[in-house]
């Protein structure tokens, strides 16, 4: 346990700090062990939606929790670094899904407000909080609003005033940091970096998204990834498919990282 507690605290401070965590999202032992031998990467995030796919479930919650469960552990067992788990919503109960998930040797978390009502959410994060302090670690849950990502034809401001007021009752319940996935402006940064205080938001990256450096000067605190590290896997994958179709093979740069 005092182990745990010492990669929760380490996965928490790295957070806190000034400079921006950045960290590639994993989906099973291989690709957990390939990104914690890369220099610089201090934490490892599973992406649910990519251990879904590869167990041959759809995203969403249809992959049973237990196994998700497994396949974290898994994850957990192939590394030395702090491991943060995507939750989805919880699976029905985040309270008991995040205990299972600390069980495992799971840090920290995600957990979505898939747009429920507020007090609804708020009562979800209260109970990861909680289950965090019963399990006697210091745990990481990165509360994350989908209502940037989902915010269809709502007017922006809108939009970034319910995120910003979701964010901050997740922090009053204890929640350390709050994740808004979806396409973020400079401004809309500087937005919710005003509200909360620095090294409270944590973003995802996309092709064209700021740069990782101007978000470390904003005050962001971590970024990450989600499904597109297993995207890219995916499309390497598909390209060396067309070259040995076309009549070629491995590329000139093959090297085995397993």
């Amino acid at each position: 346990m005092t182990d745990l507690r010492t990669r929760a605290q380490t996965l928490l401070d790295l957070h806190s700090a000034p400079e921006i965590l950045t960290v590639v999202n994993v989906w099973d032992a291989i690709t957990a062990r390939v990104v914690s031998e890369v220099d610089g990467i201090k934490a490892i995030a599973t992406a649910s939606h990519s251990i879904a796919a590869s167990h041959g479930y759809e995203d969403g919650e249809n992959i049973p929790v237990d196994e998700m469960i497994e396949a974290v552990g898994l994850i957990v067992r192939s590394t030395d670094l702090p491991v943060t788990a995507d939750l989805e919503a919880g699976y029905g109960d985040p309270g008991e899904t995040v205990r299972k998930a600390i069980g495992v040797g799971v840090v920290g978390a995600n957990l979505e407000d898939q747009k429920k009502p507020l007090a609804e959410a708020v009562g979800a994060v209260e109970a990861v909080v909680k289950a965090g302090e019963a399990e006697g670690v210091p745990f990481v849950l990165n509360a994350r609003t989908d209502v940037v990502a989902q915010a269809g034809d709502r007017p922006h401001d809108e939009v970034i005033a319910d995120a910003i007021e979701r964010g901050k009752a997740f922090l009053d319940v204890g929640a350390p940091v709050v994740f808004v996935p979806g396409p973020l402006s400079e401004d809309d940064v500087r937005a919710f970096v005003d509200a909360w205080g620095p090294q409270k938001l944590t973003t995802i990256g996309y092709p064209g998204s700021i740069p990782l450096a101007r978000q470390q000067e904003l005050g962001v605190a971590r970024v990450s990834y989600g499904p597109f590290s297993q995207s890219v896997a995916l499309m390497a994958l598909q390209d060396l498919t067309n070259d040995v179709v076309a009549g070629g093979g491995l590329p000139s740069d093959f090297r085995v990282l397993n």
